[in-house]
């Protein structure tokens, strides 16, 4: 059921009002004066189309309580329990007079996420850049250049050495051939796996200059089984499996064709739109 407008509070002798007990010059005041609150009444009411149960909690306050997180940086249980102690935030969401209680459950607020959804959020950005238009803090210069913030998940993946990709990309498509029934002049199935521990042994000695000789040559074995699988492309029918050796085919040409400071680098190979990123961090340089 939709929320139900209340009547205007009058005065109470034993509960103070919050405008007599907060600064009206206060950066909420201002802000919550500028938003259309009604706007919230209005839109909101159609994720409410039954007539009948417990009236909604007030949209205003939903939306107050959703920017106040966003803004404070708090989460659903924080930004609750900074309400009940805060008399700015109280009036920010529409309150007359203090509370000592909490308005709803930390999670309602879930709820309320997925009952308003993308949609919802938009609009409440929406007035949110409108108010700040309204105050003269946002102009039409501001919104030119678009500032996000990054948030990024770490992968479980292997540490991407180029001599653990080439051996594992060699491998794979030698998996590949024989699964189609492709003789392959070479596999290089007894060499790749030596040479490619050499490579992390001569890097631990230090000696750069044959880690990068045998690199070339354990590149050279992956992209020998490449071009033989592609001069025999055309034995293999028309259907998954092809599609599968097509895919497989362009993905090891890039990885053996990029350079160490190409954008769109491979570091995994069964989820090649991993990225690294480098956020800067003393602990964690690269994630």
């Amino acid at each position: 059921m939709k929320h139900r407008s209340r009547p205007p509070e009058q005065n109470d002798l034993f509960r103070p009002r919050l405008v007599d007990m907060i600064d009206m010059r206060h950066e909420l005041v201002t802000l919550a004066g500028l938003i259309d609150w009604e706007f919230f009444e209005r839109e909101w009411a159609g994720f409410f189309p039954s007539t009948t149960g417990r009236p909604a909690t007030s949209p205003r306050l939903v939306a107050g309580l959703l920017y106040l997180q966003h803004a404070f940086r708090l989460s659903d249980e924080a930004v609750v329990a900074r309400w009940v102690e805060n008399p700015y935030f109280q009036h920010f969401t529409g309150e007359t007079f203090f509370q000592h209680r909490p308005p709803i459950d930390p999670t309602s607020l879930i709820r309320w996420r997925k009952r308003i959804g993308e949609e919802g959020v938009e609009w409440l950005l929406t007035k949110t850049i409108e108010a700040g238009r309204k105050s003269g803090a946002v102009d039409d210069t501001s919104l030119d250049e678009i500032a996000v913030d990054t948030t990024v998940m770490e992968k479980n993946i292997a540490h991407p050495t180029d001599s653990r990709l080439y051996d594992r990309a060699r491998a794979q498509l030698v998996d590949l051939a024989q699964e189609a029934g492709i003789e392959l002049r070479q596999s290089c199935a007894r060499l790749a796996p030596r040479l490619a521990a050499q490579v992390g042994r001569y890097a631990h000695a230090k000696q750069f200059r044959r880690m990068r000789k045998a690199l070339r040559t354990l590149k050279g074995y992956t992209g020998r089984v490449m071009r033989d699988i592609r001069r025999q492309l055309d034995e293999i029918p028309e259907g998954p499996l092809r599609e599968r050796v097509l895919d497989k085919l362009v993905l090891v040409s890039r990885l053996l064709h990029q350079a160490p400071k190409d954008p769109g680098k491979i570091y995994s190979l069964h989820e090649p739109e991993v990225d690294c990123i480098s956020k800067g961090k003393a602990r964690v340089r690269y994630v």
